[in-house]
């Protein structure tokens, strides 16, 4: 069996017209079947190299310390979105289907989900093999397997961290799940142009499916002027603030969250920034209405003469 066979793709519509998310836009379609329907959700964009991992691992982390029940799933081929969590480089639902010859009914819970810090449930979807297959698949595979096994029935979060700024059909696929989307930025050009593109697909997924743009949150940034500035002429909004700081990189070689790290002042300050997010998040965040820039446009607004 290939791990390609019975995906639901579409280019355009049944009668021929553009799709509505965009001319020779190619559809995953979301199986009614694996629907995620009690938990909240939430799918973590930004530009590759931003920190979204660190970022979705610390905001699990601060779910968890809330009281609730997270699965954080990595989107990444490189599979280490959860190692901050589990302390390893855990194995990847492609690789648990491999494993049986892509009969995924031969899998148990514990080939292909971890533990990780104070509960959270730990799972790397993995992903193609460059250049072939399609990311929706593994996605809607991963979904699919932790809803057999009955695991989405007890979570009251679920969160994708998904693959860099890459939004074709297949990656943007969580978002057929999501609640919000959150776009991690930093405070440069590159990252910027990038949140812009990214918020340009969640806009088109929103057309078909419940997803809203949630809003920004802002990382590796001693200051946060031009990301304000793009927020406010698109109508998108900044949720949190991570500055720089030299805890959160040692906490990525300690392998650790930042809830493990040995008290300071400003560890403090952090940790209270992503409870604060957290809970932000599980109240409820009003959908943005964003209008993203066309390229050009964005060109000739970021930066300064």
């Amino acid at each position: 069996m290939s791990p390609l066979d019975g995906i639901p793709v579409s280019i355009g519509s049944p009668a021929g017209d553009a799709p509505p998310d965009g001319e020779g836009s190619l559809q995953v379609h979301l199986d009614a079947d694996i629907a995620i329907d009690k938990a909240k959700v939430f799918a973590i964009y930004g530009k590759g190299g931003i920190g979204k991992s660190t970022t979705s691992s610390n905001l699990s982390a601060a779910f968890s310390k809330l009281g609730k029940r997270v699965i954080q799933i990595g989107c990444d081929p490189k599979h280490d979105s959860t190692f901050t969590l589990t302390k390893s480089l855990v194995p990847t639902v492609i690789d648990a289907l491999e494993s049986v010859n892509f009969h995924p009914e031969e899998l148990q819970i514990d080939d292909f989900v971890y533990e990780g810090y104070n509960g959270v449930m730990c799972v790397e979807a993995g992903g193609p093999p460059a250049g072939t297959g399609c990311g929706g698949y593994v996605v809607g595979q991963t979904v699919k397997l932790l809803k057999q096994h009955h695991l989405l029935e007890d979570a009251d979060v679920v969160l994708f961290d998904v693959l860099g700024d890459v939004v074709c059909g297949g990656f943007a696929s969580p978002l057929q799940h999501a609640e919000r989307a959150l776009v991690v930025t930093a405070n440069d050009f590159d990252s910027i142009f990038a949140m812009n593109r990214i918020a340009s697909a969640i806009l088109a997924k929103s057309k078909n499916y419940g997803v809203r743009l949630g809003g920004v949150i802002a990382n590796r940034s001693a200051n946060t002027d031009e990301i304000d500035r793009f927020n406010e002429a698109v109508g998108m909004r900044r949720l949190a603030h991570f500055p720089d700081l030299d805890v959160i990189r040692r906490s990525r070689l300690k392998k650790s969250t930042l809830f493990e790290m040995p008290p300071s002042e400003e560890l403090e300050r952090v940790q209270q920034e992503y409870l604060d997010l957290a809970q932000a998040l599980w109240d409820g965040t009003d959908p943005l209405p964003v209008e993203p820039m066309k390229d050009r446009e964005l060109f000739d607004f970021l930066g300064f003469d």
